[in-house]
């Protein structure tokens, strides 16, 4: 991730950059199977670490995984690198070391 934290970009509003974890191409299933990229699937969900996140966001920090709607995404490529663009409202949770159970979270 340090290539991540010298990134030329400020964050702005709820925004989140993510970095996909996986390869969006090929994937095995756990019982070994490559399933190939074009083989379609219902909607899956998918993980991803967040590498910044902008000032109005309350519920993510910088090195969090992140669960989002793929079909709900912004691509963005810098440095050569593909990232992910979303809103914090689009992310359904989050995986981290530390998660506050204070505050609802409700946007009013």
């Amino acid at each position: 991730m340090n290539d991540d934290a010298k990134l030329p970009i400020r964050l702005l509003h709820d925004r989140v950059l993510v970095r996909l974890d996986g390869a969006e191409g090929e994937r095995r299933s756990s019982a070994g199977i490559v399933i190939p990229a074009t083989a379609s699937m219902g909607r899956r969900l998918s993980w991803a670490t967040a590498v910044g996140v902008g000032p109005n966001v309350r519920s993510v920090a910088a090195g969090d995984r992140v669960l989002f709607d793929p079909d709900d995404r912004s691509e963005v490529e810098l440095h050569g690198r593909e990232y992910v663009l979303l809103r914090e409202r689009d992310v359904h949770a989050v995986a981290a070391e530390r998660v506050e159970s204070d505050g609802t979270g409700l946007y009013l």
